[in-house]
C-alpha cells in the first residue's frame, strides 16, 4: 500500500482537507440546483470504497418501469455536470448518476481503480448494489472511456452506451492539456472578458458562475491519484456488442472528430456517430436541448426492440 510518511496514500484520490471539501461540496450544491431536483440520494459499498449516487425522476409515474439512465461525469467534477441534462432525461425515465471515486464529489474512495479491469468491477459493483439489471450508460469525457470500458469487459447489464466526447478512442494530447489549463485560467479572467473567452476556447465553465466556482474550489481542494487512461485498441472496440452512440464536438481537443465519425462504426457494429457544430468538449452543456433529445431517442429506439424494457414493439 503507497504512503507518504504521514500515512496518506499516494494512490487514491483525497481532499485537501475538511474546510475545502466543505466548501467544494457547497459549490456544487449550487450547480445541482440548476437542474432536476434529486428525488434521493444514496450511497453504495463497493469493492473501492463508498459511491455516492442521485436519484433522479421520472416526472411520469407510468415510466417508472423503464430501462433507467446511469450517467458517469468526467474527470476533475461530480454528478453536478449534468444540470443540464438531469430534467429532460428524468422526465421520461429513472435516472441514476454516480459520483466517481477517485474524483471529487462525495464518493469516498479506498482503493485505485483507473485500471480497466478495476474501474468495470466498480460499476458492475455499483450498478448490482442499486439493483439495476439493465441501464442505458451514458459517459462524458474521462466518463466516456468509463463506459466504453463496460462495453468492452462487462457488458451484461447495459441496454445501451453513449459516449460524449469520450476518451477511451485516442490518447490524450498535449493539445487537450493545453486548453484544459487555459480554460482554468480564463475562469479568473476579467468579467467582461469571459464570454469572448468562452467562445474562443469553447468553454461553458467560464460563463456559468456557479460551473466556474465549482471548477476553481475543486482544483484547489482535491488532489487526483490516477494517470490518463489508455485509448481502446481497434480489437477491443470491434468486441463491444451492446448498442453505441457516439457524440463529438466539432471543435473537441481530445478526439479527432471526422476520423472517429468513420472509424467506431467501421469496428463497432451498427454503431451511431455524429458530431454536434458550434461546441467543442462539452456537446451535452453547450446544446442540452439537442443531445437529451438525440439520447432519449436513441435508447427509445433501443427500447422499442425489446418489450421487456418498457418500449413498444416495432410493428
Amino acid at each position: 500500500m503507497p504512503e507518504t510518511t504521514t500515512g496518506v496514500r499516494r494512490d487514491i484520490g483525497r481532499y485537501v482537507n475538511d474546510e475545502l471539501r466543505d466548501r467544494y461540496f457547497a459549490a456544487c450544491d449550487a450547480l445541482y440546483a440548476k437542474g432536476a431536483p434529486a428525488r434521493f440520494e444514496t450511497d453504495v459499498e463497493t469493492s473501492f470504497g463508498t459511491t455516492h449516487v442521485y436519484r433522479y425522476g421520472p416526472t411520469d409515474p407510468t415510466a417508472e418501469s423503464r430501462t433507467p439512465v446511469v450517467l458517469i461525469h468526467g474527470s476533475g467534477g461530480c454528478s453536478a455536470q449534468w444540470y443540464p441534462n438531469t430534467r429532460a432525461l428524468s422526465a421520461e425515465r429513472p435516472v441514476y448518476a454516480l459520483d466517481t471515486p477517485g474524483d471529487p464529489g462525495r464518493s469516498v474512495q479506498r482503493e485505485p481503480m483507473w485500471q480497466p479491469e478495476r474501474a468495470a468491477q466498480w460499476m458492475d459493483e455499483a450498478l448490482d448494489a442499486l439493483g439495476l439489471d439493465k441501464v442505458h450508460l451514458v459517459g462524458s469525457s474521462y466518463g466516456g472511456w468509463l463506459v466504453i470500458n463496460q462495453a468492452h469487459l462487462r457488458p451484461e447489464r447495459l441496454a445501451s452506451v453513449t459516449a460524449l466526447d469520450p476518451g477511451g478512442l485516442e490518447k490524450v494530447g498535449l493539445r487537450f492539456f493545453v486548453w484544459i489549463f487555459a480554460s482554468l485560467f480564463a475562469t479568473y479572467a476579467p468579467k467582461a472578458w469571459r464570454p469572448r473567452l468562452a467562445k474562443w476556447l469553447e468553454q461553458p465553465v467560464i460563463v456559468v458562475p456557479e460551473l466556474r466556482a465549482m471548477i476553481q474550489v475543486g482544483v484547489r481542494a482535491f488532489r487526483f491519484r490516477r494517470p490518463a487512461p489508455l485509448p481502446l485498441s481497434d480489437a477491443e472496440l470491434g468486441s463491444i456488442r451492446t448498442p453505441f452512440y457516439l457524440i463529438m464536438g466539432k471543435r473537441s481537443l481530445l478526439v479527432h472528430p471526422k476520423r472517429q465519425l468513420e472509424r467506431v462504426p467501421l469496428l463497432i457494429r451498427g454503431a451511431r456517430a455524429e458530431i454536434i457544430a458550434a461546441t467543442g468538449h462539452g456537446p451535452q452543456i453547450d446544446h442540452p436541448d439537442l443531445v437529451n433529445t438525440r439520447m432519449l431517442s436513441f435508447m427509445e429506439d433501443i427500447d422499442s426492440l425489446d418489450p421487456a424494457a418498457g418500449g413498444l414493439t416495432h410493428a
